[in-house]
């Protein structure tokens, strides 16, 4: 596999959210999930004031950018540039450039790796986050993104949920 690097989009304001999630059909339907790894709207917590009234809200740390980390080929470029939304790669021309590694530390984008001792089928207890308190047994484990996938009871329904490495413990 090819070196994945952090590329920058550029987006018509207000569209990064629907790019995002268009991106991210097209990593499913064209099966490129080894290729295009993670789409992110990076977001942050921001209290205002208003009326005496504070309020957490959440703010987009770059309006009109969506940050991809993805190996650049002619296939990505072409699905990524191609999106509804999409006006272009940050970069001179047509070509990208990819971040380097200090921007992505000042961005807070990279992360360590964790590494678990987990293994599809072992039961699972969700430790934090929204599923917090519930079990489930793993059905999938992507190193990749940092998550695994397991199913949860929702409605009387089994439903597949992607939890991250760190909100979740194995069950003895």
């Amino acid at each position: 596999m090819s070196e994945t690097n952090w590329y920058v989009v550029h987006t018509y304001s207000g569209y990064e959210n629907k790019v995002k999630a268009n991106i991210e059909k097209t990593i499913e339907n064209r099966k490129l999930q080894d290729q295009i790894l993670e789409v992110s709207v990076p977001i942050q917590d921001v209290i205002e004031v208003k009326n005496g009234v504070k309020k957490k809200v959440q703010k987009k740390m770059f309006p009109g950018y969506v940050l991809l980390n993805m190996v650049m080929n002619d296939d990505t470029w072409y699905v990524v540039r191609n999106t509804r939304g999409v006006t272009g790669f940050v970069g001179p021309g047509s070509k990208p450039v990819p971040l380097t590694e200090a921007e992505m530390r000042g961005m807070g984008i990279k992360k360590d790796d964790v590494v678990i001792d987990l293994t599809v089928g072992d039961t699972v207890a969700v430790i934090s986050g929204v599923w917090e308190n519930t079990t489930g047994v793993i059905k999938q484990i992507n190193p990749h993104k940092q998550i695994v996938t397991i199913n949860v009871d929702m409605f009387g329904r089994e439903t597949p949920v992607e939890i991250s490495f760190t909100d979740v413990k194995k069950i003895m």
